[in-house]
């Protein structure tokens, strides 16, 4: 097991001037299960492959159980990595396949055989040992790839989207089972993905990055419950949150529909000179803090009706004094609205966050 630092670490493109991953400063625990997550293109896989010396640092350092690895060759780095397409060997064996690494390393062959067998009882591969991959489920191959990673004993697991290729019931079970093993063999992880809601069940933090900048590394519950910015705050959580670009009405307030919330308008920052967003506010408010069915609440016309099963949400149009916005809102899921229909809502005040519309930060 393993501490990870990433520090100020920058790569740069020669086809890009902007860095792919910009003055990235991350500290992952010994033991931690860290989760890199962002849109395409937003530098997790890159931060990866840094990591795992396949990519080059431009500037800053990698260090592993506070040693500086940035020039070490990936061999003797002790990695080992989960690829998004499992690269499996076809002409070999689940055994060979899993077992491949060590017989490279001129490892024992019993104690390949003990190692192998092992990671196959944890992966529930035990009857598959002599099977060719092509006669494996996408489910079974992606474990091997796991066993594969395993029976090295690395100091650091690395996993870069490797649940991608499976259908969504199997992605949901498989990703269960990594962080069950995770947990119980105790290494060190950092996994890649694009989706926020495999983050928020795997990861002990998740780290939020956006155009090669870190914007935020907390818990999952912290990501939801307290976002940095307006990035975060509309990429964390399913659906996600409804950010509301509003005018500040005289007395420092903005208004939603009888509803009123006072802004904190010295913290926003200068927008460009003549641009007029000085005068406006991002609100934010997740759809579970929304009430449909308010007497004198703000109109929404239904366009869609998501029907979840224990859940429901309804998408539409809230009218509000500078015109329409898209809003989504949670209702019962027992009587939901139909699709057409206009509702009236009301927001809970308590629940809302304020963002500036310059920069998206987050107004405390």
């Amino acid at each position: 097991m393993a501490t990870i630092t990433f520090d100020d670490v920058t790569r740069l493109f020669s086809s890009s001037s902007r860095p792919a991953v910009d003055a990235l400063n991350l500290h992952i625990e010994d033991g931690e299960f860290l989760v890199l997550v962002g849109p395409s293109g937003c530098g997790k896989s890159t931060s990866l492959r840094m990591l795992a010396g396949l990519e080059p640092v431009d500037s800053g350092r990698i260090l592993i159980d506070d040693q500086d690895v940035t020039g070490v060759d990936p061999k003797d780095r002790d990695i080992a990595m989960v690829f998004q397409n499992y690269a499996l060997y076809p002409h070999m064996t689940v055994a060979e396949n899993m077992g491949f690494a060590l017989r490279l390393a001129g490892t024992d062959k019993a104690q390949i055989a003990e190692r192998v067998a092992k990671a196959a009882e944890i992966l529930d591969l035990s009857p598959y040992l002599d099977r060719k991959p092509k006669a494996l489920s996408g489910g079974q191959r992606q474990r091997v790839a796991m066993g594969r990673a395993i029976v090295r004993q690395p100091r650091v697991f690395l996993m870069d989207e490797p649940l991608s290729n499976l259908d969504a019931k199997l992605r949901v079970q498989t990703r269960t089972q990594i962080a069950q093993l995770q947990r119980r063999l105790g290494t060190t992880t950092v996994y890649v993905t694009h989706d926020q809601v495999e983050a928020m069940t795997m990861g002990d933090r998740v780290a939020v990055l956006s155009d090669g900048v870190l914007q935020q590394c907390a818990s999952p519950r912290e990501l939801y419950r307290s976002p940095a910015n307006a990035f975060v705050a509309g990429f964390i959580g399913s659906p996600s949150m409804n950010l509301l670009t509003l005018p500040i009405e005289p007395e420092n307030v903005i208004a939603v529909g009888p509803q009123w919330l006072r802004v904190p308008v010295d913290r926003l920052a200068d927008p460009p000179h003549g641009d007029s967003r000085r005068r406006e506010v991002q609100l934010g408010i997740r759809p579970e803090h929304i009430e449909v069915g308010v007497a004198d609440g703000v109109p929404v016309d239904v366009d869609v009706v998501e029907e979840l099963g224990a859940e429901a949400f309804v998408y539409g149009r809230a009218h509000l004094a500078n015109g329409a916005h898209p809003i989504v809102a949670r209702v019962d899921w027992r009587h939901p609205p139909e699709k057409g229909a206009r509702v009236h809502i009301a927001v809970d005040m308590e629940h809302a966050f304020l963002f500036d519309p310059t920069d998206g930060t987050r107004l405390r």
